[in-house]
């Protein structure tokens, strides 16, 4: 596949995720022969929003499998599956592929989100949880409470009173996915449109004679 041809698809899906044609975006990230790591990521997001959790199980992690966000995502998928030892595991990958950073900004990639440790210590915690082991869940918690990190967006205090109650798992917002260069997408449609242009000029020349 020509990249050319990926890109359109790739800008084409994404237009569709802003319109909540998450089925549509499915359907045209399907047409892509040779599915990139970002990509896939966005199949897997489409099929969370359409509540076919079980589809986008392992589609974030085929091409890529030291992408922290791609284990922080299918720990989530995990959990709604009941698959919970799994998630678990999910949890502990995203952390390594963290390698120590409190944060990893996605900008670069495209992605508008800002994996925090804090989130994937969550997310074990809401393992936790559901297996019942409620002391393990409060020890997560708790280190995430003592480390105090930047970028915390809600009261572990008040989740950690709380911990007797199941906790809802964490995952990138709806509608946040990978998007391509704009940069190179503007191109695309400038390359488009010369070659439009062209074919008229060209048209009008032929049909003068």
């Amino acid at each position: 596949m020509l990249y050319t041809e990926f890109l359109q698809l790739w800008a084409s899906s994404v237009q569709k995720v802003d319109a909540q044609d998450w089925q549509g975006c499915v359907s045209t990230l399907e047409q892509i022969t040779e599915p990139t790591a970002r990509t896939l990521f966005n199949m897997a997001s489409a099929y969370l929003a359409l509540g076919r959790p079980d589809q986008a199980l392992n589609l974030a992690l085929v091409k890529d499998e030291h992408l922290a966000v791609g284990f922080f995502q299918r720990s989530t998928v995990m959990m709604l599956l009941d698959r919970l030892e799994e998630a678990l595991s999910d949890c502990i990958w995203a952390q390594k592929h963290m390698r120590e950073n409190p944060v990893i900004d996605y900008k670069q990639l495209g992605l508008r989100f800002k994996l925090h440790i804090w989130q994937v210590l969550y997310n074990a915690a809401a393992v936790y949880t559901r297996m019942g082991r409620w002391d393990q869940a409060q020890k997560v918690l708790e280190s995430v409470s003592r480390e105090k990190t930047v970028g915390i967006g809600l009261n572990i205090e008040t989740a950690i009173d709380h911990i007797k109650v199941v906790l809802a798992p964490m995952l990138v917002p709806e509608g946040v996915v990978f998007r391509p260069n704009k940069r190179e997408v503007n191109q695309l449609k400038e390359r488009d449109f010369l070659g439009k242009a062209k074919v008229q000029l060209t048209l009008k020349y032929t049909n003068k004679k």
